[in-house]
Formats: structure tokens, C-alpha cells, sequence
């Protein structure tokens, strides 16, 4: 132990030498690295090879992992030039000759620290062996790299005198494993010394494990003995020494101290040197007994199996104590169960002895009032208190050994008090606080003591533990000599705190002689009680200028005596059992604060009262959250490892330490809970320059923000709202955030969230969205969504057309392919019905140019879905959305309305088609439940298309605003008289005046258009509809005055009204004449009705003009001047301007 001290000081002063370009860590068991040079020492080990010297095995004590930036530099140039004179195809396989081999040392080297401190420090530059100069001599085979020194140990033992002769001088042993890259390779050749002059072309040099004539008599049964047993395991035949000339290519990265495991009576070649052939025989009859030993000894030993007792009952424990009551019960043994409770045991009055180990007891609870109980062993169980433990007033035996106790002066106090008469106690293995000090204050403590942790109580430790107890109060004396009066800290490059510098190395000290006044008091800067057993800081009220102080190492359990320090800017308080904050000075003036090695479980409530805090290292405590460091902004180095901080809501409290450089978390469960922890941590702190002891590159905070950058997940949410509890949400705004997924994980805990507004952000499907059970309304306008989930398609074989498609949208080439095309890719498909509660669905401006792409259908309870501002082509994908009664699909590039695509919607009530491309209203007959239907901004332009909007029976509002057939006149009467429930059209409302009036319109061009040809300038479109015979009659119509009258006087006609009356007489005789009237509702009774209404108001020239002027009454009279303009042109009808 004293030579591994000295070594780490050496390697602690080099890295201060090489100012932390050499960097030496220390390994433990969970580390990674750890484990695999422990498998690697392990494989390399053959039993068979060390047999001769009664070696079984090997233990490892510790492994260093080395940190030299300036060798690995070396290492990588050499590398890379390598690479770059070498061929394509060697350099490819470049990783195949780098390897991991034991360094070799010259026999008499091996065991000196200064040539292990030049080899980490400069590397192996100037390594001779022997008569092979500039190589460096490596090995895969222990035993290989091992044999010189043994052999130089034995041979130096058997000089010394029998006094001091070792048996086993070799027992420990340090060895270096280096990262080497072998390059080119060749076996060394029998004739030819190893140098780089006979082996120009190679890098390394290779010798198989080999026998030599000239070995000593012991190599020759060592040889004989491992050749046997090597014929199993293969050892020798991958056994090679390497040598490698070029040194930049070796770089040592680990050092290891290990042991060999021996037998109890070892026996040496050195005894055999003789040329006898019977003690050869006796070794090798010795090696073939060894190996069958340890055949027995591997074997698998047997148990009986026994039933387990979960639980305890009277009927068990009489059974198990064989007994017929309780009161005949004084032993009780319930080993190796699963207990967890020991319910009953309280009316064992008579109990004397019980044993409960090996079950899973987390307390004692059950087991207290036995008041004859004088044996417990409670070991191997979960005990983390004694509290309960009461009234074993006669305890004389007690075993806690393999538990879960940690709290040194609770758990010792309840032993005091209520097992006070205890003559042996078992307390090892348990994770206890000040374990360096709990011997002596367990002795401290327990008067009666004989045997502690199996050993007997000596004298000398019972006088200790007085000794402990007396000092345990700080005095005036004590209080001198550990004071300092320095105004300035001294500068120097030093881990150790500026008390203890002081305290070493200063001067400045009072002399104990002369008394101390208040006034030598007030001058005290500096004070160091370290290590001064105190319990209780006391005393300590007149020192108020105490500018640095360290109470490490003593048995503190709280802050007290401190309030008066106003000037304190470091404090540190390393390895007390401090379990709170409470009790530092306010206002104070704290830089550095130090509390590793103690039992706090909270940082909150007392830190931010420290506004010129920079460092605070609280290591190997039990804080389990880093709420209250939020509030110190002037925080520069945090060291929290080896905590209880596992959820990566942590994280985000630290974000805005915008001055934190250096952070410190390694040993806290996040750290391997956390996925990808690293970057996680490197992403919400940017700032950050150093992580875990391991500085942050470049790379690295790019791969950060790769990897987390856009992503909301509960962490993020909780950090928003201020609290986790989830359940309390019903609303989720995040917009604008740049967010590109979103990972709300679980979903369970969303249960109330139905509103989900994620707009203006960088989503491409819904992530874990689809997972949240009760949402209604999700907003996802201005995102890039091409498919609710993320999983891609294997995009099929397409034709040259349907590419031109994809890249040119707005083209509508190859729509009829393109939809063909999806069905067969299988967007059509039967899917998993999603996110069964959302009834709104925003998805507008998102890029969409596949509806089917999308999978909507999956969305079987959908009723409100918006699309508006996307690349929609064409209608598809809406099959599954059988409960859809709102659709928005405005400003899309739409132009047909295909067979299917509202094959799904019977229960839609309003569509809205504005500012596509649609020049034809067909296939609209799913929708019979549609009640508004927007069209405006299209590009429909024939009366006709309009007709088919008569399967809409139930619709009444209609927009048509913007396309070119609303400048045609007649498109509203038209439209008036087909949509019988319409009650608005392009934005005005449709009243009982304007129906009547385009009843009347309609009437007169039925009346007439059987004798005169009607002309485009009538009813444009009406043409299709008078050739359909529509049974109209009029009975019993009273014209006073005429026609003329009843029209106006701005109205004129050619011919009197009796010619008009005769003209109408000659069409109903006409054959021609497929139209009768009737006593329709629809008929001029409403004309009528609204002229007599209205005073027999006239309707002036300018508003008949545009809607009549060219119908077949007024164009009776060819030559009529006044309506020659309004008239039709060539044939054609020149429509008035608007």
C-alpha cells in the first residue's frame, strides 16, 4: 500500500509537472474500459505456464487508465502517415493491425517506478532490449511478458539469506499495456538479429513461443508440463513476442497491478536445478495432481432444494420449531427464506435465540419486546434502520453484517439505548458512513463490548476510543495552532485547500506562550481543524475576519458557529456527516465551497444566498435533485459525482448558468439511464467546457445539436410549466419553436391533454402524438407533414411521366398515372384505426402533395379536417373519414374531382374547394348531406357545370365568387331556381323576391321558346334545360292593361297586347309546343303578387336590361333601336359590362 501511495503521488505531481497534458484515472468496476482490460489480462493468462511456480490464478488490484496528450498526437501523425504512403486496400484494413499487447521490459527494469514514469511520461523512445537496439519488445502472452522478471526475483532470492528469503518474491507485479499498430509484419527468422537493416519492408516483427535446447532443467519441465495441457487449451500456439521499431506506434494507455494467486506450500524450480530425473518426474506427477484437483474442485456442487416460507402463521412456526406451543420455543431458525415480515414472532416470550438471515427484512419491527432474546442474527437481509429495534434489554449476541445500514450515530445511538448489554456485535459490510472511524466510535459508545466485527476489544482500543471521545471538543490550544493571520492567499498550482496551504506552508502563526486577547482574535484569516475528531463547532464566535477555513475529516452533523464569518470566502467541510445547509453566515462572501464525502440529500433553500459563488464540489453525498442551483448565476465548476441524480429534468435547471464552464456528474444513475447522456447534457449547456473530466471538442456540440436539437419531450414541457404533474394539463401550446419531434413518452400521463397546438414548427409526421389518448383538436399548420407516422414507403418503379409529375406539381401531367399508381403502392390499404379521440385536424400550409401519403383514413372518428395553402393534385385518401362534416382544401392545385374521392363523405355538411384549379363540378354525388359548398376562385366557365349541382339538394350557401361564369348575368337566377334550399349564394342573401323574380325568368323563356330561337344572350346554359319538358300551366290570369302594364314602360314591344295575346295563342297551338302551364308554385302568381305589394312599382330599363334585353320578347322586333345594342352580334351575345 505505502509503494502504491508513493506512486500516485509521483503520478499526481506529474500531472502537474506536464500541466495536465498527462492525465493518470483510475479505474473501478463499473467503468467500461475497466472490465475489458480485466478480460483482456484474464485471456492472456494460461494456468499452464506458471504452473512450475505453484501459480493458480491471478487478482487484479487496481488498473490506471493513462491520459497523454502528446504521445497520442505522436501516435495518430505516425498513424496517418502510414496510411497516406500505404496502398488503397492495406489502408483499409488499417484496423486489423492495431492491437493491445503487455509491454517487456529488460529483466532488473520491470519493477522500478522511475522507468515506468519515463515510459508514460516520454513513451518509448531510446528502448533498448538487450542486443536488440531501437525496438520495442512487446507481448500478447503474460506469461512471456512476465518470465524475465520472475526469473530475476527467484534468482536475486536465492542470494539473500534464509532469514529474509521471500517464497513468493514475485507474488505482485505491475505490468503496461500499450495500444499498438503493427502495420507491415513479418516472423523473425532464426539467422537474423531483430533490426530494422534486416527487416526493411516490415514495421513489426513477430516470434511464435518457442523451446530452446539451452533451457535450464526447470524450463524443460515447465515445457514438458504446459505442452501436455496446452494440447487443450491452444495457449502456446498464439503465444508471440512482437517487436516493433518504430516507437510512435506504441502508446501506453493502461498500467495495471495485479497479484498472483499461489498455493499454500510453493515449491520452485530452484530446488530441481539438479540433473536428478526422479524430482523432474515428482514435478511433473505434481502438475497432473494440480489439474485433477481442480476438475473436483470446478465441479457444480449439489443442493437438496427445500421449500421456501413466504409468510409466517402459528401453524408454520411451530412446525419449523417442532414444538407444540410457543411457550416451549426458546430457538427459532428461519434461514434462507423471503421473509419480508415476521408477523407472530412478538408472542415467542420464551425466545432465546433466533436466526433470520438470508431473507429480505428491510426493518426490525417485529422482532422488538422480546424481553429473553439474547442471540439475533439478522445478517444478509435489507435492513437501511434499526428503528423499532426496542427492549433487548438481555441481547448479548447481535449480527448486521451484509445489510443496507448507513447512518453511523442514529443506528449506533439505538443500539445504545435499548441494547446497552451487548458483548459481540457483527456490524461489517454495510455502506456506513466515516468507515474509518466507526471502529473506535462503536467501542465509543458500547461500554460492554468484547468482539466487534469478530475481532476481540483490546485495551489500546478501548483507550483510543476515550481518546476519540476527549477530543471531540475544540480548546483555545488547539484553536492557536491551527490558525494563520496571511491578508493574501499564496499563489500556487495546488488541489488542497487555501486553509490547508496555509496551514503548511505559512508562518504567520501565534505563539501559544502569551495569552490570546479578542484582539489577536479579530486578526485570524485562516483556520484548519482537519482531522480533529470534533462533533461541534464551537467557540468559534470571535473570529470574524476568517477569510478561509477547512474542517475536513472530523464528525460534524451540522453547520453551527458560523454566523458571525460575514468575510468567509472558502469553507470546506470534506468527509463529516452533514445532512443539511443550514448555518452558513448571511450575507457572506463565499467563493469556494466544499461538502464531498458527507449526507446531504438536498441542495435547495440555502444557495441562493451566495452571489460570488464559483466553485461548489458536493461528491459522494445523496442528492438526488439540483433544485435551488438554478439560482446561482456566478457558478463556475460544479462537481456533483457520485450522487443520487437519475432523471434528466435535472438538466434543465443548469441551463441558465450561463457563466458554468466545468461540470462534474460522473457516478450519478443519469448518467446511464440517460441515453446518448453526454450529448444530452452538452446540448442544453453549450457553454459548457469540460464534462465528467473529459474536455468538450467541436464535434462533439455538433453532434448535440443534431441529435436533440428540435425535439419536445416531457422534460422540456415540465421545465415550461414549473411541475411534472402532467395530469393537470388540458391544453399544449408550443409554436414557433423549430421543433422536429415530438417525443411526449408515456402517454399515460397525458390523460387530460385534448387540445395540442404545434404550428410554425419543422414536424414531419406526428411522432408519439398519435399515442396521447384524449386528444380532440391538433393544430399542425405550417409544418412539413407528409405522413402522420414516420415510417417511409419503398417507393415503386415509376414512369417518366409520373416523375415529371413529382417535380413539376402545378403541371397536372400524369394525374390519371399518379393515382393509379397509389393504389397499387397500397395507400388503399386496410390500417390500424390511430388516435381514435380527435375529431379537428389542422394541416394547412404544410408542403402536402399526396393525400394518400398521409394516411388520414386511419383517422376513422374525424370531423373537421383542414388543408388549406398545401400542393394537393388530386382527391384521394379520404375513404376511411366516414364522420367528416367540415373540409377545407382552399388554395391547393386541384383540378379534377375524380370518381372516389368523396366516395366516404355521406354525412359532409360544408366543403370548401376556393382558389384551386377546377373547371368541372362532377362526381359530387356522395355528398347529399352537404349544406355549404365554397368554390370561389376557380376557373369555371360554362352555365352547364352548374347544372350538376342539383344533386345537392340540401345545400344553402353557395360561393362561386371569382370564376369566369359569375360574369355571365344569368348564373344566379339560374342557380336560384335549381337550388330550392339555397339561402345564400357568392356571399348575398337569396330572399323570396329574387326566387319569384327568377321563377318569372324562367317562365318567359319557357313560354317563348317554342316560337322563336332562343339566342345564346337568354339563359345561357338553359338551353339543355326547356329541351326537358316542364309541365307548367296558368289558369285564370287577370293582365289589366296588358303585358305592357304589368311590365313597366320601359319595357317596349313591337306589337300591341293583343298581338302578344295572339302570338301566345299561336304557340300553345304550335306542335312544337312540348311546354304546358300550370298552377306551379313557381310561376308569375309571385311576380304579381310583389308588383301589387309594391304600388305596381315599374322595373327600370337598366336593371331588366342585363338579365332580359335579349330574350325572345324583347328581340320580337328586329328593328327595335333601342335594344339593338343588348342584342345579339353576329350570331353572338355580347354580355354587358359589370
Amino acid at each position: 500500500m505505502t509503494e502504491y501511495n508513493e506512486l500516485m503521488v509521483q503520478f499526481l505531481l506529474l500531472e502537474l509537472e506536464t500541466v495536465g497534458n498527462v492525465r493518470f484515472e483510475e479505474g473501478t468496476p463499473t467503468d467500461i474500459w475497466f472490465t475489458s482490460c480485466s478480460d483482456l489480462m484474464l485471456s492472456r493468462f494460461c494456468v499452464w505456464d506458471f504452473k512450475v511456480y505453484n501459480i493458480t490464478g491471478i487478482k487484479i488490484n487496481r488498473i490506471i487508465r493513462v491520459h497523454n496528450r502528446i504521445l497520442r498526437l505522436q501516435f495518430e501523425e505516425k498513424f496517418h502517415m502510414f496510411l497516406e504512403e500505404e496502398e488503397c486496400g492495406i489502408s483499409q484494413n488499417h484496423r486489423k493491425m492495431m492491437e493491445y499487447l503487455f509491454y517487456v521490459p529488460a529483466a532488473g527494469l520491470s519493477g522500478g517506478s522511475d522507468h515506468l514514469l519515463h515510459i508514460l511520461e516520454c513513451g518509448f523512445e531510446g528502448e533498448q532490449h538487450q542486443l536488440r537496439e531501437e525496438v520495442v519488445v512487446l507481448s500478447n502472452s503474460l506469461s512471456l511478458c512476465e518470465q524475465p522478471r520472475i526469473d530475476y526475483l527467484l534468482q536475486e532470492n536465492i542470494t539473500q539469506d534464509k532469514a529474509s528469503m521471500d517464497e513468493v518474491p514475485f507474488r505482485h507485479g505491475r505490468i503496461v499495456i500499450a495500444k499498438v499498430f503493427l502495420g507491415r509484419s513479418m516472423q523473425a527468422k532464426e539467422d537474423k538479429p531483430i533490426n530494422k537493416i534486416n527487416y526493411e519492408k516490415a514495421n513489426s516483427v513477430f516470434r511464435p513461443r518457442r523451446t530452446d535446447r539451452n533451457m535450464s532443467s526447470l524450463q524443460n519441465i515447465e515445457s514438458t508440463c504446459s505442452s501436455i495441457q496446452h494440447e487443450n487449451c491452444g495457449c502456446s500456439l498464439r503465444q508471440c513476442e512482437w517487436f516493433v521499431f518504430e516507437h510512435e506506434l506504441v502508446l501506453p494507455e493502461y498500467v495495471i497491478d495485479f497479484e498472483y494467486i499461489t498455493q499454500d506450500e510453493p515449491r520452485f524450480a530452484f530446488v530441481a536445478t539438479t540433473d536428478d530425473g526422479r524430482e523432474a518426474t515428482k514435478k511433473a506427477a505434481f502438475c497432473l495432481d494440480v489439474c485433477l484437483d481442480e476438475e473436483i474442485l470446478n465441479m457444480e456442487p449439489t443442493f437438496k432444494a427445500r421449500p421456501k416460507i413466504i409468510s409466517l402463521d402459528e401453524k408454520t412456526i411451530l412446525s419449523v420449531a417442532k414444538a407444540n406451543i410457543y411457550s416451549q420455543i426458546t430457538v427459532l431458525n428461519l434461514h434462507g427464506n423471503s421473509l419480508n415480515k415476521l408477523k407472530e414472532l412478538s408472542r415467542l416470550t420464551c425466545l432465546q435465540k433466533l436466526i433470520v438471515s438470508f431473507n429480505e427484512l428491510c426493518s426490525l419491527d417485529d422482532i422488538s419486546n422480546l424481553p429473553n432474546l439474547e442471540y439475533l442474527d439478522a445478517s444478509h437481509n435489507h435492513l437501511t434502520t434499526l428503528n423499532g429495534f426496542k427492549g433487548m434489554t438481555r441481547m448479548k449476541y447481535l449480527d448486521l453484517s451484509f445489510n443496507e445500514l448507513t447512518q453511523t450515530k442514529e443506528e449506533i445511538g439505538v443500539l445504545c439505548k435499548h441494547a446497552s448489554n451487548l458483548l459481540s456485535l457483527d456490524i461489517q459490510f454495510n455502506p456506513w458512513q466515516k468507515i474509518d472511524s466507526l471502529h473506535l466510535y462503536v467501542i465509543s459508545c458500547l461500554k460492554s463490548l468484547s468482539y466487534l466485527n469478530g475481532v476481540p476489544v483490546t485495551e489500546e482500543d478501548t483507550s483510543l476510543a476515550l481518546h476519540l471521545t476527549a477530543g471531540t471538543k475544540l480548546n483555545q490550544v488547539t484553536l492557536l495552532i491551527n490558525s494563520r493571520t496571511d491578508e493574501v492567499r499564496p499563489r500556487c498550482l495546488s488541489l488542497l485547500s487555501s486553509a490547508e496551504i496555509l496551514h503548511h506552508f505559512s508562518k504567520n502563526n501565534f505563539d501559544t506562550q502569551f495569552d490570546i486577547n479578542s484582539d489577536r482574535y479579530s486578526k485570524i484569516t485562516s483556520l484548519n481543524l482537519d482531522a480533529q475528531c470534533l462533533s461541534r463547532l464551537t467557540n468559534l464566535g470571535k473570529l470574524v475576519n476568517v477569510r478561509w477555513a477547512s474542517f475536513n475529516s472530523n464528525n460534524l452533523t451540522k453547520i453551527e458557529g458560523l454566523e458571525n464569518w460575514i468575510h468567509l470566502e472558502e469553507l470546506s467541510l470534506d468527509g463529516n456527516c452533514i445532512s443539511k445547509l443550514d448555518g452558513l453566515p448571511r450575507p457572506n462572501k463565499l467563493v469556494r465551497l466544499s461538502l464531498n464525502n458527507n449526507q446531504l440529500s438536498s441542495l435547495d433553500g440555502v444557495l441562493c444566498n451566495m452571489p460570488y459563488l464559483h466553485y461548489l464540489s458536493v461528491e459522494n453525498n445523496r442528492i438526488s435533485s439540483l433544485l435551488g442551483l438554478q439560482k446561482i448565476h456566478s457558478l463556475i465548476e460544479l462537481y456533483i459525482g457520485n450522487n443520487c441524480i437519475s432523471t434528466s429534468r435535472d438538466i434543465y435547471l443548469l441551463k441558465g448558468l450561463c457563466n458554468l464552464v466545468i461540470l462534474d456528474m460522473y457516478g450519478n444513475p443519469l448518467t446511464k439511464k440517460q441515453e446518448n447522456y453526454r450529448l444530452f447534457v452538452l446540448y442544453h449547456m453549450p457553454a459548457l467546457k469540460a464534462l465528467d473530466g473529459i474536455t468538450i471538442e467541436q464535434i462533439e456540440t455538433e453532434n448535440a445539436k443534431d441529435l436533440f436539437g428540435g425535439r419536445l419531450t416531457p422534460d422540456m414541457v415540465a421545465e415550461k410549466l414549473g411541475h411534472s404533474n402532467f395530469g393537470e394539463m388540458t391544453q399544449l401550446d408550443w409554436p414557433a419553436s423549430s421543433l422536429r419531434t415530438v417525443d411526449l413518452s408515456p402517454p399515460e400521463q397525458f390523460t387530460n391533454l385534448w387540445s395540442v397546438n404545434l404550428e410554425h414548427n419543422n414536424l414531419t409526421s406526428f411522432g408519439s402524438l398519435i399515442f396521447l389518448p384524449n386528444v380532440k383538436v391538433l393544430s399542425l399548420n405550417h409544418n412539413h407533414i407528409v405522413s402522420i407516422l414516420s415510417r417511409q414507403k419503398t417507393q415503386n418503379h415509376i414512369s417518366s411521366r409520373q416523375l415529371l409529375y413529382q417535380k413539376v406539381i402545378s403541371s397536372g401531367y400524369g394525374q390519371q398515372g399518379g393515382l393509379k399508381g397509389n393504389k397499387d403502392a397500397g395507400y388503399n390499404e386496410n390500417l390500424t384505426p390511430i388516435m381514435e379521440s380527435l375529431e379537428v385536424l389542422h394541416l394547412g400550409y404544410n408542403g402536402i402533395s399526396n393525400l394518400a401519403q398521409l394516411q388520414l383514413r386511419r383517422l376513422k372518428n374525424l370531423k373537421a379536417l383542414f388543408l388549406q395553402g398545401n400542393e394537393i393534385t388530386q382527391l384521394e385518401g379520404l375513404e376511411g373519414l366516414h364522420h367528416l362534416r367540415e373540409l377545407v382544401l382552399d388554395h391547393n392545385r386541384i383540378k379534377v374531382i375524380n370518381e372516389n374521392s368523396f366516395t366516404g363523405q355521406k354525412c359532409l355538411l360544408e366543403l370548401h374547394l376556393e382558389e384551386n384549379r377546377i373547371r368541372e363540378l362532377s362526381n359530387l354525388n356522395p355528398l347529399l348531406k352537404l349544406q355549404r359548398l365554397f368554390l370561389g376562385f376557380n376557373k369555371i366557365q360554362d352555365m352547364s357545370e352548374l347544372r350538376k349541382l342539383d344533386v345537392l339538394l340540401n345545400l344553402i350557401e353557395l360561393s362561386l365568387i371569382g370564376n369566369n361564369v359569375t360574369r355571365k348575368s344569368l348564373h344566379r337566377p339560374l342557380l336560384v331556381l335549381q337550388l330550392p334550399n339555397l339561402q345564400k349564394l357568392d356571399g348575398i342573401p337569396v330572399n323570396a323576391e329574387e326566387r319569384a323574380r327568377a321563377e318569372f325568368h324562367l317562365l318567359e323563356q319557357q313560354a317563348f321558346s317554342t316560337t322563336n330561337q332562343p339566342v345564346e344572350g337568354g339563359f345561357p346554359g338553359t338551353v339543355s334545360i326547356l329541351a326537358k319538358p316542364f309541365p307548367v300551366r296558368v289558369t285564370n290570369v287577370s293582365l289589366t292593361g296588358g303585358l305592357q302594364n304589368f311590365l313597366g314602360s320601359d319595357i317596349l314591344f313591337s306589337n300591341t297586347c293583343e298581338d302578344l295575346a295572339n302570338e301566345t295563342s299561336k304557340c300553345k297551338k304550335s306542335k312544337n309546343a312540348t311546354v304546358t302551364l300550370t298552377n306551379n308554385p313557381r310561376s308569375m302568381h309571385a311576380e304579381i303578387a310583389i308588383r301589387q305589394v309594391k304600388g305596381g312599382t315599374n322595373y327600370s330599363s337598366t336593371y331588366l336590361a342585363p338579365r332580359i334585353g335579349s330574350s325572345p320578347l324583347v328581340n320580337a322586333n328586329p328593328s327595335h333601336q333601342n335594344q339593338e345594342s343588348r342584342g345579339p352580334i353576329n350570331g353572338n351575345f355580347k354580355p354587358p359590362r359589370m
